[in-house]
């Protein structure tokens, strides 16, 4: 079982709409992610948002004119983006063995996005494999982004997979590190608790 799943049920999608949607109207900027990915690679290009959640970085991504695809495991959370945006592809699956062509979708993504803490709250042992099966939707040159937290003050659970070791699953699934950093504001990253790596395939 997944971290997530532990610490959720599976059944908090209307509640983790209900926070963001809270955010979003006390003024934050609730698309930070987007604009990071955005500026990545340009308008048109197809990017899988891997455990979308309730799709808010994919419905904005889809807004700027990116071809986009959202896949999640959490039925909850999936209800939520489908309501929000019923004209996405959304697809239920577990990353652990997430096989695009299974789905009928091209794996030729020109970037994966896990952002919301994603390998932290995957079952403890599932990082490299979820990496594996990331890496291979990507076309050649692609990229991966993932932004998650490295300790208990930007977890919900407490502290797994570290930057290292993530960056081993990288090189293992054939990425290379291209560049760190602090937020999806792109400022440096300083060995801090929150870090947003961007990998090439």
């Amino acid at each position: 079982m997944s971290r997530w799943k532990e610490l959720t049920g599976g059944t908090s999608g209307q509640d983790y709409a209900a926070r963001f949607a809270a955010l979003a109207r006390s003024g934050k900027d609730m698309h930070g992610e987007a604009r990071f990915c955005a500026a990545l690679v340009p308008a048109g290009a197809r990017i899988l948002d891997a455990g979308c959640g309730t799709g808010r970085v994919m419905i904005r991504l889809a807004e700027l004119g990116y071809d986009c695809v959202g896949v999640d495991l959490d039925a909850s959370m999936l209800a939520v983006a489908r309501e929000q945006a019923p004209g996405l592809p959304w697809y239920q699956a577990d990353l652990t063995g997430f096989e695009p062509d299974v789905l009928g979708i091209a794996a030729d993504f020109d970037l994966v996005v896990a952002a919301g803490n994603i390998f932290p709250l995957l079952a403890a042992g599932t990082e490299a494999r979820v990496v594996e099966r990331l890496t291979a939707a990507l076309r050649p040159g692609g990229l991966m982004v993932a932004g998650f937290g490295l300790d208990e003050a930007h977890l919900p659970v407490p502290p797994g997979i570290t930057l290292p070791e993530y960056d081993e699953c990288c090189t293992a699934a054939g990425l290379t590190l291209v560049d760190r950093f602090a937020t999806w504001d792109a400022d440096p990253y300083d060995g801090g608790g929150y870090a947003v790596s961007v990998h090439r395939r």
